[in-house]
């Protein structure tokens, strides 16, 4: 996980008409006051990426080339802020000796897990090109066990031809193909959200991956602050201390950047030295990831047949499931094994490929400061309640793993052993045991008072924003508290609760999620209301719908919260092949809403849980974090009186910050 930022200042914003028609930059003025500074932005992203912290500037100016005709042109200095030398960007010109009106600042802080080599971002390559970037590569362009990500993005970006809308095929000298840089975006698969300089087009590109996995914030500029702003997270700055609320002053300062490839192309006004920046959107490439955004299933409706046919393979496939752990195999093996070739072994056998994309054990943990030789054996963490995604994550990444690591399954709670998420965690881990009994599962368990969380709640307030909820907040606290991985370890001496515990804190750096699992596979309330209301057709809209908002409503937030603890999020269930597995099954095979809760809902789940050996867990109903945690009980008391007021005033969907703006 890396932090990521670019401050722009002295360059008039211009957004295309598809983006915003009515937006109007406020003149860009050099001295103003703004709400927080660069050493504000630089302190949050720290927390982000711990093992290296770097930062470039680009100085731009406007004048007249005698290399370019005499035209106007823009001229660029670039200067690494880690020393006092600079060297003159190849950007064409002289430009005459004037001074800078515009500046581009790249931060980059990073949490490095793949590599040999320590990686200090932003990157600049001989051309001037400058990267910072935040994310994982698992296909789409060639990968070695010892690469770094950021480094072969580099290699690849600088070799993209400027022009988006260059016809010919241009052939680098190594005998490839350029791509544009939309055409290489498109093709990685995996997490990422990216700023980068292409030099010789004078553009700025950025954005983040189709699904929105990896948080990119942007504030476009206002009188208040003209800057042009993207970061990962919102400063600590921002923070009101004044508020009686300890609230965000400016809670629209930062907007969520929708997902996609944009693009701000800088240049002269050409009737005076102004700088003027327009921004575009750039469509995505490739049409296999244009199947995923429009998430587009083939069928939905079934017929009575197809039901009844359904109902009698899940029994028939219950009685057959005992035998699934003797017969598992690795994938290129399952494909041609008649066993498995029914629709939740193809679900488990992507969850499973994903997972090991996800952990691989090249040169990732080589980079790390933790040696997982001697006394932590823990290099990945599972978000763990002991539910049925959780449950299903940590079975898989036992098949992904070596016996001799050991795996730890982070479970918050803030009613103790009472919270049902943590009778679950504790049942759950035995469960784990009797199938995987030489894998070492370590149960850290974090328990925490909401009404002691003073700081730490306004520390997570300005995590989350620009999401503004108590539901976003106690879901925020919740997962900001299970990625600390701070708790007790019970002592292996004991089974029970009255066991010894010791503290504990995990070193994992890597921390599977569930995210995702609800949205396709029918999990939420809403989606058996839809169902009841208006049968397949609604219920398959209401599911695309939490797909496509996926990136608003949670992805961003969940990433900053966790990553702040210097963690690295990663949604197995999310991953390109696994949505393309789900979207090519029959609604009717993915859920059965006329059946009871924990049967029919997320029905290809639980058959996937059985296959895996995992019987109860199969059968445990649905449970949101901040409801199987019960912090969102402990937040209704603390802030309404009561859950019966909280539930009247619909307390999840309260804002936080009132009529403060």
């Amino acid at each position: 996980m890396c932090g990521t930022a670019v401050i722009v200042c002295g360059i008039r914003i211009i957004l295309s008409s598809t983006l915003n028609p009515n937006f109007i930059s406020p003149l860009p003025l050099p001295e103003q006051q703004t709400l927080f500074s660069v050493d504000d932005i630089k302190a949050v992203l720290r927390r982000r990426g711990p093992d290296s912290l770097g930062c470039k500037k680009i100085l731009l100016r406007s004048g007249f080339s005698s290399l370019c005709g005499g035209e106007q042109d823009v001229f660029a200095f670039v200067k690494d802020e880690d020393s006092d030398e600079g060297e003159a960007c190849r950007m064409g010109g002289g430009g005459g000796g004037k001074e800078f009106t515009g500046e581009l600042q790249f931060i980059g802080a990073t949490l490095q897990l793949r590599g040999i080599n320590p990686i200090v971002q932003p990157l600049m390559d001989v051309s001037g090109n400058i990267l910072v970037y935040n994310g994982e590569i698992f296909g789409g362009i060639q990968m070695s066990s010892d690469s770094n990500d950021t480094e072969i993005l580099m290699q690849h970006l600088g070799l993209c031809y400027s022009h988006i809308s260059s016809t010919h095929n241009e052939i680098h000298t190594s005998g490839e193909r350029q791509s544009s840089v939309p055409e290489l975006l498109s093709r990685i698969k995996g997490p990422w959200a990216l700023i980068y300089w292409q030099s010789s087009s004078k553009k700025l590109w950025f954005g983040r991956d189709a699904l929105g996995r990896r948080s990119l914030l942007v504030h476009w500029p206002t009188k208040e602050d003209p800057r042009f702003l993207l970061s990962s997270v919102s400063p600590l700055a921002s923070v009101n201390e004044s508020s009686d609320t300890g609230g965000i002053a400016k809670i629209d300062f930062w907007e969520e950047l929708p997902c996609g490839i944009y693009s701000l192309s800088i240049g002269a006004s050409g009737t005076d030295e102004e700088l003027i920046g327009e921004v575009l959107k750039h469509d995505w490439t490739d049409p296999k990831l244009n199947e995923l955004i429009t998430w587009e299933r083939t069928s939905i409706q079934p017929k009575p047949n197809d039901l009844l046919a359904s109902r009698q393979k899940v029994h028939s496939r219950k009685e057959d499931s005992r035998l699934t752990p003797s017969i598992l195999m690795e994938s290129k093996l399952a494909s041609t094994d008649c066993l498995l070739t029914s629709l939740p072994h193809r679900v488990m056998i992507a969850l499973q490929e994903s997972i090991m994309r996800r952990t691989s054990l090249n040169a990732i943990y080589q980079a790390t400061s933790v040696d997982y030789t001697i006394k932590c054996n823990a290099p990945i963490a599972v978000l763990f309640s002991g539910g049925i995604d959780s449950m299903i994550l940590a079975a898989l990444l036992n098949k992904c793993m070596d016996a001799k690591y050991e795996i730890d399954l982070l479970n918050v709670s803030f009613d103790g052993p009472c919270a049902p998420d943590r009778i679950s965690a504790r049942a759950g881990v035995k469960e784990l045991q009797k199938i995987a009994p030489s894998r070492r599962w370590k149960l850290v368990e974090i328990d925490a008072d909401l009404l002691k969380l003073t700081s730490e709640t306004k520390h997570v307030m300005s995590l989350i924003n620009p999401a503004s909820t108590y539901m976003d907040l106690n879901i925020g606290i919740a997962l900001w508290l299970a990625a600390s991985g701070d708790g007790l370890l019970q002592d292996e001496t004991g089974n029970d609760d009255t066991c010894d515990h010791v503290k504990y804190k995990s070193a994992a750096r890597i921390l599977l999620v569930g995210s995702g699992a609800d949205e396709q596979c029918a999990g939420y309330g809403r989606h058996r209301t839809k169902y009841r209301n208006g049968s397949w057709l609604a219920l398959n809209d209401e599911m695309k719908l939490d797909m496509q908002r996926i990136w608003k409503r949670n992805l961003g937030r969940d990433d900053r919260c966790i990553a702040d603890n210097g963690k690295e999020a990663r949604f197995p269930f999310l991953d390109e092949d696994v949505i393309r597995i789900l979207l090519d099954i029959p609604l009717w095979e993915i859920a059965d809403l006329d059946q009871p809760i924990g049967i029919g809902d997320k029905k290809i789940l639980r058959e996937v849980a059985h296959l895996l050996g995992l019987c109860e867990a199969a059968a445990l109903p649905k449970r949101a974090i901040q409801f199987g945690s019960r912090i969102a009980r402990e937040s209704n008391r603390k802030n309404f009186g009561s859950n019966r007021a909280a539930n009247q005033a619909s307390a999840g969907s309260v804002t936080i910050y009132g009529n403060n703006s």
